[in-house]
């Protein structure tokens, strides 16, 4: 699947001379794309089976789609859409993701944004995104944005109907949503 990998192993296999390299430009591969191929293949090899990865284009490992289908708690058995891009300046930056799928969620505004400390270059509890980090740690949410989702969320966490309380809030919630986008 990763084409950019074999495509850096041929090049280190039949080393261009110097000449040939700075004459065609095309195959110098970015500092961002030489990570991604070891971090991506790292990625695949420990998502859970509750997701997946998707390369709409296997020779962009920098823009990807991750799929997660929770099997338990409260998003049981939901399908939730999540678009990566790396920027260029990877990994000095940190990847900028956007949930497709309109949901709920304590960390995920209502137009996708994600807040998530990692994903910032600079946080004030200093947990913000850092060299050493990798696309792994993006598997961690832990976070509020949606402040009215958290406290709902920690308002019924030790109820066992949470779902039951939440449920009618995001219907009423994508309700109000959808009529005043429709106007």
């Amino acid at each position: 699947m990763l084409t950019l990998a074999s495509k850096l192993k041929r090049e280190d296999g039949g080393k261009p001379s110097r000449a040939s390299a700075t004459s065609d430009s095309t195959h110098r591969v970015s500092i961002r794309d030489r990570l991604l191929t070891k971090e991506v293949a790292d990625l695949e090899g420990h998502l859970p089976t509750t997701c997946k990865a998707n390369f709409p284009d296997e020779d962009k490992l920098h823009h990807f789609h991750l799929a997660v289908s929770p099997d338990e708690g409260y998003y049981q058995s939901g399908r939730f859409q999540f678009e990566i891009n790396v920027p260029e300046a990877y990994n000095m930056v940190p990847p900028k993701v956007k949930c497709l799928t309109r949901i709920w969620h304590p960390n995920i505004a209502e137009t996708g944004e994600i807040c998530l400390s990692l994903l910032r270059e600079h946080s004030i509890d200093g947990t913000g995104w850092a060299p050493t980090r990798s696309l792994k740690d993006l598997l961690n949410f832990d976070d509020p944005l949606n402040i009215d989702a958290a406290e709902h969320h920690l308002r019924d966490k030790v109820r066992s109907d949470f779902c039951t309380h939440s449920i009618p809030h995001y219907r009423s919630f994508t309700r109000m949503q959808t009529s005043t986008q429709a106007h």
